[in-house]
């Protein structure tokens, strides 16, 4: 390829010894220090995810991700206020530019991942000093005047430090140290976390006309049957109680777990041998779920986007027709007072799930499931593009391999492949976008969204263990 192929990529060139990096492992790495890594790299990311703000003066401003800071592995309030945003816009952005061929990269070319990967690096640096300067200016923190100017700068470099520090654990687990990617290990973490609180919480909360009650699901219950002489009425209540967890919701978050974890065993297996050793034979695994939880987490990087540059535009411009048109807000009815906003008209509103698909607008609700798997569908397609997964791709490893398929020459086995790959991947992402729908019509805890991403993430995790081998688990003392 020519050098004007790559004239946007070379521009990165300049900057590429400023980022910063992590070396790739020049040994294997053994499962025991892979867990280690992986632990160390939570334990980091659950301090940060503590660790307040120096300068505010207060966070009772709107909040424009509070729905989908489990998603984006966000904490309100502290350096890991924008989570893995940066990381996931500028995967999007790159992942679009690739796609639509306006950057033109060579996945078999060394220089054009480091590349491609020190693009993505620093566009996530730079989405991380605008969101930054975004939440500073927008009064999230106190109005400039009252925190000062000296503050504000200290907020600033506060967020895109902590950013920094997500983009290099991420990259040090995906360069092979630990079990997969980081951001997808935050995801987990946080949708673990609140579906244990919401099934095991202790804080008890007053309601009109059920008096004091537990917001646990499974507490709820036993508190339910121990105090109240109507069994059968307090199982109804346990059950089906409304704005708080009930056991319907944790049954249907197992349910979907275990609708996910089937599906994930569908995979077609094409069979291959060596075409030097003789009697050498094995398969190439095709996955309904070929590019994993990737479209979902992108889909995800697109609404969070939506609803962020949404609220900063109607904040300002409420009464603008372009604006009105990307979303309309107005303040949380369950959340009064604590300055939460929902989308009530616009994009915004239609790209948000429906509070009941049942009683909701016919229009808000197809759109919403069109929507889902519509964008799912193409981004995973997209991905392979940005992943090197595609067929070409495969038949190149394959052929490097001395691999060829039995009953197929050899100049056809990209052909063959083709028929599998683009299919899997299209719909394997509706697939997950189907999957999400379902467990927000089934009211699973949290959303849908976080339950897959959390599903196929400790999937990943178990066939990565058995792949490294039990016997490395001695570590364990077992």
């Amino acid at each position: 390829m020519g050098a004007s192929d790559f004239r946007l990529l070379n521009m990165v060139r300049p900057f590429l010894s400023f980022l910063p990096e992590v070396q790739s492992a020049n040994r294997k790495v053994t499962l025991r220090d892979k867990v280690l890594y992986s632990v160390l790299a939570l334990f980091i990311f659950l301090v940060c995810s503590q660790l307040p703000l120096y300068g505010i003066q207060s966070i009772t401003a709107t909040d424009p991700f509070y729905w989908m800071r489990i998603i984006l592995a966000s904490s309100r309030g502290t350096v890991m206020e924008l989570g893995i945003t940066p990381i996931l816009t500028s995967g999007f952005i790159m992942q679009l530019l690739v796609g639509s061929k306006i950057i033109r990269v060579d996945n078999n070319v060394r220089e054009d991942r480091a590349l491609l990967n020190g693009a993505q690096k620093l566009l996530s640096m730079l989405i991380a000093i605008g969101e930054a300067v975004a939440y500073v200016c927008s009064g999230m923190y106190g109005s400039v005047d009252q925190i000062g100017i000296g503050n504000s700068i200290l907020i600033i470099l506060q967020l895109f430090f902590a950013s920094i520090i997500v983009i290099s654990l991420d990259e040090l687990l995906q360069k092979g140290y630990g079990l997969g990617s980081a951001i997808s290990l935050f995801i987990t973490t946080n949708v673990c976390e609140n579906i244990i609180w919401k099934a095991y919480s202790p804080v008890t909360i007053s309601s009109s006309g059920r008096g004091v009650e537990f917001e646990g699901a499974v507490i709820a219950l036993f508190h339910q049957l121990l105090t109240r002489t109507d069994k059968v009425g307090a199982l109804h209540e346990a059950f089906f109680r409304r704005n708080l967890p009930n056991v319907t919701n944790l049954l249907s978050t197992v349910m979907i777990f275990l609708v996910v974890v089937y599906f994930q065993g569908f995979r077609v297996l094409l069979r291959v041998r060596s075409k030097n050793a003789r009697g050498q034979q094995g398969s190439y695994p095709i996955k309904l779920f070929y590019t994993s939880n990737m479209p979902i987490i992108l889909q995800s990087a697109l609404v969070s986007n939506i609803y962020f540059i949404s609220q900063l535009l109607y904040k300002r411009f409420n009464g603008n027709f372009l604006v009105n048109l990307l979303g309309i807000w107005k303040e949380s009815e369950q959340y009064s007072g604590s300055g939460e906003y929902v989308p009530v008209g616009g994009l915004a509103y239609y790209i948000t799930k429906p509070p009941s698909f049942i009683a909701a607008n016919p229009i808000h609700a197809s759109f919403y499931i069109v929507f889902i798997l519509s964008i799912c569908a193409i981004l995973s397609k997209l991905w392979i593009q940005v992943s090197g997964t595609t067929a070409r791709d495969v038949a190149k490893q394959l052929k490097e391999q001395q691999m060829i398929m039995p009953g197929h020459r050899e100049a056809n086995l990209r052909k063959e492949l083709n028929r599998y790959i683009p299919t899997a991947a299209a719909f394997g992402g509706m697939c997950i976008g189907g999957l999400t729908l379902l467990a927000d019509f089934m009211g699973a805890i949290g959303s849908g969204t976080g339950i897959l991403l959390a599903v196929t993430t400790i999937y990943q995790y178990f066939e990565t263990i058995e792949k490294e081998g039990a016997s490395e688990l001695g570590f364990f003392g077992f």
